[in-house]
């Protein structure tokens, strides 16, 4: 079934999936067998990152699943306070290292932390890592378009991947285009948003009656339909197979446009803005 997910191509021609797996709080034997269970049933996109302590836990999955470790896209994440070059190269290393793989084929520094004004090392450090063969594909999370200017011109590189909080509640229309027009690829951390509350939301619900889906199938095609990555973390079996059957039926523009029109100017989870939040 892995080979049902579409597929895309980044500017550095490293394909990933359209839909992946978040792993956030998923660890220990219990997270393995989430994971793997996620990988058997067909997905091949797995996200980590460093903050989240659970590297090992997607490495054992990894060493666990039957699936070539060459069909699968791991990522993890560079956190803010290891972003000064030395620490981040360090850092890199000691992520492999935990998930006891040769490479990450996606690599982000997970928030700018503009205050600390030390992304652009990180982001050398990253530029340094691929070319070692660490990482295959390097990006960031959580950066506005500034700061992504910034990167490309003081090193001449531009990242292959921009992970950001994209759901219905806040549609990062603005962004998303900027990313189109300068071939960076949009991923989506949170797209179910607050699950209690975006699933017991009205309004999706008519169009997930109307197309005899779940609400969070109506979400998911959204995000695909926006050309955007979604990767939903669920450890429910039934809630994984969900989260990827989203390729047999479509949304209309009027649908589209209805899902999209729910987003609010306060519509961040947890009110965390890039241009000033500082992650630890």
């Amino acid at each position: 079934m892995g080979n049902s997910i579409p597929q895309v191509i980044l500017n550095d021609e490293v394909t990933l999936p359209v839909i992946g797996l978040g792993t956030y709080t998923l660890k220990g034997n219990e997270g393995v067998n989430a994971i793997v269970g996620a990988i058997d049933i067909g997905y091949r996109l797995i996200d980590t990152a460093y903050n989240y302590e659970n590297e090992g836990t997607v490495g054992e999955a990894v060493k666990r699943t039957g699936v070539p470790r060459e069909e699968l896209r791991i990522t993890s994440k560079l956190p803010g306070r290891y972003q000064a070059y030395d620490k981040a190269v360090t850092t890199i290393q000691e992520s492999l290292y935990r998930a006891n793989l040769d490479y990450f084929d996606l690599y982000l520094i997970h928030w700018p932390n503009p205050k600390q004004d030390k992304y652009v090392e990180a982001w050398q450090a990253l530029i340094d890592a691929k070319k070692w063969g660490l990482i295959r594909s390097i990006g960031v999370s959580n950066f506005l378009p500034e700061h992504i200017e910034r990167l490309e011109k003081e090193t001449g590189v531009k990242p292959s991947v921009n992970q950001i909080e994209l759901h219905p509640f806040f549609n990062q229309a603005q962004q998303r285009k900027w990313h189109e027009e300068n071939n960076i690829k949009t991923e989506s951390w949170s797209p179910l948003a607050r699950a209690s509350v975006l699933l017991q939301n009205d309004t999706i619900q008519k169009i997930a009656e109307r197309h005899n889906k779940s609400i969070s199938q109506v979400i998911l095609r959204w995000h695909y339909q926006l050309g955007a990555i979604g990767i939903p973390k669920s450890s429910s079996p039934e809630r994984q197979l969900e989260n990827i059957s989203i390729f047999d039926f479509s949304l209309d523009e009027t649908e589209m446009s209805i899902i999209s029109g729910l987003t609010r100017s306060d519509g961040r989870i947890n009110n965390q803005d890039p241009a000033t939040y500082e992650e630890f």
